[in-house]
């Protein structure tokens, strides 16, 4: 990767939908560069796929908090996966910090919340959950 890819990273992280032409403009080149650069960052794996962002607050999410889970090593990897198939868990991270396993979980209240880490915490080889609410985030991409 060179200098413009990263540039074209930059600005599709900052708004997926940035059209080409723009990036063009930017960057002195011409979309059809731009088009094949960002053609062969997709089939290298450097750009995975383009997504939005969403305020959880304003799809009645209220609570957003990241979950740390410390569990049995010998199920890590089968709690992990385990984890990713329940909807309010919207992103699972294994980790070598203070937890196995990292989550964010969202859900309407405090209460939504507390039944659900109760719900999940009698998956067998969870031994320890930690949560901790989210009051605001200050960069997010």
């Amino acid at each position: 990767m060179d200098k413009k890819d990263f540039k074209i990273v930059e600005m599709l992280r900052q708004n997926a939908r940035i059209p080409f032409t723009e990036i063009a403009k930017k960057t002195g080149t011409s979309e059809a560069t731009i088009r094949k650069r960002a053609r062969n960052l997709e089939e290298k794996g450097v750009i995975k796929g383009y997504t939005i962002i969403v305020d959880p607050a304003k799809l009645g999410f209220n609570i957003v908090s990241i979950v740390g889970f410390d569990v049995d090593p010998a199920k890590f990897l089968e709690i992990a996966r385990r984890l990713t198939e329940f909807k309010e868990i919207k992103y699972v991270a294994t980790s070598t910090g203070d937890h196995m396993i990292m989550t964010e979980i969202w859900t309407k209240n405090t209460a939504d919340l507390a039944y659900f880490l109760q719900k999940i915490g009698k998956v067998e080889g969870i031994k320890k959950i930690c949560p901790a609410i989210i009051t605001e985030k200050l960069k997010e991409i």
